[in-house]
């Protein structure tokens, strides 16, 4: 004797039933394509502000560029000054501001340079291929998969 399934007292017909798979499917799809925009408009959001990021860092690393320049032009009017004539080294230093002027342009050099690293890691970062993959989609339609695979048995 054969054990009765639970679909054994379905008395729907086979269009009835063709019918209902056919709304099942359709909305199961159309439940994935918006899951896959939803994301999909979260990763571009992602691309352009890793894009911003980058733009950033590059224009924090060029300022630290000048910047460092200035501190470097500084330094060197007092070392030439100080090395080849020493009446010119009161005048080179009046010329390069005084002592701290040097330092202080080394050290905000240093923290745009710093910032706009930091900036460049964060926006490469947000643009690797693995940060940009649709991985809630991924695993939403292979738990689908799953589903129809121990449905169908």
């Amino acid at each position: 004797m054969s054990q009765p399934t639970e679909h054994s007292n379905d008395t729907r017909s086979l269009p009835d039933l063709i019918r209902t798979l056919v709304d099942e499917v359709r909305s199961l799809f159309q439940a994935e394509g918006k899951l896959i925009r939803s994301e999909l408009n979260d990763k571009l959001t992602q691309v352009q502000v890793g894009g911003g990021e980058i733009a950033a860092g590059a224009m924090c690393l060029l300022v630290a560029l000048f910047v460092l320049s200035q501190a470097l032009v500084a330094a060197l009017t007092k070392l030439l000054a100080f090395l080849f004539d020493t009446e010119a080294a009161t005048s080179a230093q009046a010329a390069a501001g005084s002592g701290w002027a040097a330092w202080a342009a080394l050290i905000v050099g240093i923290l745009f340079a710093v910032v706009g690293m930091v900036l460049l890691n964060r926006g490469r970062t947000n643009l690797q291929a693995k940060n940009l993959v649709p991985e809630r989609t991924a695993d939403q339609v292979s738990r689908d998969a799953k589903l129809v695979k121990e449905q169908a048995r």
